[in-house]
């Protein structure tokens, strides 16, 4: 199960660059106009913290794969991202409106990608969990 917490990490890095491209991909300059500076600045600094967070994940996993794994502390994180990552991906399916995405292919494509991603990351952690 070591490797998988090393390639979860691996995807965790990624995840985090991608947060670069939301402002120019979403169009945030042209969405934004109308909200006022408080909620601008709230969205973009929540955004840096959340890549920073997920490259955190990321490199915990990376370094520490042993760690989380074989120790007690290391168990709770598990619980933790465990319950953390499948919240995300109830979310996935409950907080995100099927507009956003049917009938359009890339759209699809990336809500499936993502889908079967936080399966995959949640089902890595909860097997850790409950196996070591």
């Amino acid at each position: 199960m070591q490797i998988h917490l090393i390639i979860v990490g691996i995807i965790f890095i990624f995840l985090a660059f991608i947060h670069i491209i939301f402002p120019k991909y979403f169009e945030w300059e042209k969405e934004f106009k109308s909200l006022s500076l408080a909620n601008r600045q709230i969205m973009k600094i929540h955004t840096v913290f959340i890549a920073l967070t997920v490259f955190l994940m990321g490199l915990l996993c990376l370094t520490s794969a042993n760690d989380l794994m074989e120790t007690s502390l290391g168990k709770k994180i598990i619980l933790g991202l465990a319950i953390f990552w499948t919240t995300r991906l109830v979310f996935q399916f409950f907080g995100y409106s099927s507009k956003l995405w049917k009938g359009k292919i890339f759209e699809t494509s990336v809500h499936i990608i993502f889908s079967f991603l936080w399966i995959y990351i949640s089902f890595v952690f909860w097997i850790i969990y409950f196996s070591f």
